[in-house]
């Protein structure tokens, strides 16, 4: 017997229809021989709609309250999930995160897990009976507090509980048919990747693909956890994400078959090694501000002092450029990227340091977009940079921060243009499919 952790996302559970075509899924799972959990978000946008009512009683929420005000989205989900499924002959049990024993630090608002201890969802699959978890929340073990784990935290309490429970497979379903070369809201012609790499989705989830949140991603890589991202609208088999040597797991149920990625799946009686794809996707993210630090003095310790203080603010870094300092004056500039939404913490914290650092000014620019190419055959093929940067010439898109990695390489470019930047860099590369791909739900919050 198999056991199978599946999460259902917001959209997946937006009304009581849905709540029904969910809870028969799962039944069916249970039927197939699996030990089932699920972990729910809340339904539709019930998370937005709790924030836009607290905003309207103080534009200052405390950051407790909010957790306990948001927590209340997926408690509503998990129950009337677990009477849906007991409706259909099998019997179900739902949980809060503090109940199935999700333990996190005391950071309100963007907890991490810090430990699982599922015993009560252990004991009720051992009586036979599925478990309904609450996702996104767990509890502080010192204050007894609930916490929230922010954006993605249901994708992150999923891969968690599959951890912590040893399950065969974490299934991710969401308004979209698996991972795609891109967003097929940007690119209706993306293709369907049938299996990826923990390496490569990291670097997709970090350029702002949406169908996985990071933190996800790097705790299944940390405790080898397969993902299995899916539809919650179709049956078609969707993309595995695994280490790339691993075979598919074997799960009663599972739809598809999934090939060696270093085989011709074409030839049966093909035995030699083929390579993998060069390249897995083009991801964009259009959430980042950047903030350049005008006339620097180039000594040592000035970035040191400038990044010090940022991250004692909380800031999250992405991308850092440093100008090549003017000879005449002995000053360069600084440019970073981080989400917009911590800008205003980011330049109060840099504000502060002017009269030590001794800077000339500070420039905050919302207007950017980030895109990238990821691939991890890109490290042992040349030429891959000259066509990227050579699609964006010809789609006249300008350049203004460059970063690479192994498997990526990162732009900045203009908000307005990077709609149109991802299609030619998707195009170049020859990720198009023949069939558009189809999007089931809304925004897929």
């Amino acid at each position: 017997m198999a056991l199978v952790v599946q999460k259902f996302g917001g959209s997946s559970v937006s009304d009581a229809a849905s709540i029904k075509r969910v809870a028969k899924r799962i039944a069916e799972a249970k039927r197939a021989g699996n030990d089932v959990v699920a972990v729910v978000s809340a339904m539709g946008d019930t998370t937005d709609e709790l924030i836009d009512l607290a905003q309207q009683v103080t534009p200052l929420p405390p950051q407790r309250e909010m957790d306990i005000l948001l927590t209340a989205g997926e408690r509503i989900s998990m129950s009337l999930l677990a009477m849906a499924i007991n409706n259909l002959g099998v019997r179900a049990k739902s949980f809060t995160g503090q109940q199935a024993g999700l333990i996190t630090d005391a950071v309100h608002g963007k907890a991490r897990i810090v430990d699982v201890v599922p015993s009560r969802v252990r004991a009720t699959l051992e009586k036979g009976s599925v478990a309904i978890v609450a996702g996104f929340q767990g509890v502080n073990p010192e204050s007894n507090d609930v916490t929230t784990l922010g954006r993605g935290g249901s994708d992150t309490t999923a891969v968690a509980l599959a951890a912590g429970l040893g399950a065969d497979v974490c299934e991710i379903y969401t308004d979209v048919d698996g991972v795609f070369t891109a967003d097929p809201r940007i690119v209706p012609t993306a293709r369907k990747i049938d299996r990826i790499s923990y390496e490569e989705m990291l670097e997709m989830a970090a350029s702002g693909a949406k169908v996985l949140v990071l933190r996800c991603v790097e705790y299944a890589r940390r405790y080898d956890v397969p993902i299995h991202v899916r539809s919650s609208f179709s049956g078609k088999p969707g993309t595995l994400v695994l280490d790339a040597d691993s075979p598919a797991p074997a799960v009663p149920g599972l739809l598809g078959t999934y090939t060696d990625p270093h085989t011709n799946p074409s030839d049966p009686d093909q035995g030699e090694s083929m390579e993998a794809p060069i390249i897995s996707g083009v991801a964009h993210d259009r959430s980042e501000a950047k903030i350049t630090v005008v006339d620097v003095p180039d000594v040592p310790g000035s970035a040191a002092t400038l990044f010090e203080a940022v991250a004692a603010a909380g800031v999250d870094i992405d991308m850092i450029v440093q100008n090549v300092s003017a000879a005449a004056t002995g000053l360069t500039d600084i440019s970073f990227t981080l989400p917009a939404e911590q800008a205003a913490t980011a330049t109060r914290a840099l504000e502060a340091l002017q009269p030590d650092v001794r800077f000339g000014s500070l420039e905050i620019d919302d207007q950017i977009g980030k895109l990238s190419l990821v691939g991890a055959g890109m490290k042992s093929n040349p030429g891959v940079s000259a066509r990227f940067f050579g699609a964006l010439r010809d789609a006249n898109i300008n350049i203004e921060m460059i970063t690479t990695s192994e498997i990526r390489i990162s732009v900045v470019t203009r908000a307005d243009s990077l709609d149109e930047a991802v299609r030619a860099v998707h195009t170049a590369f020859e990720l198009d499919a023949e069939a558009e791909a189809v999007v089931y739900a809304g925004t897929g919050r």
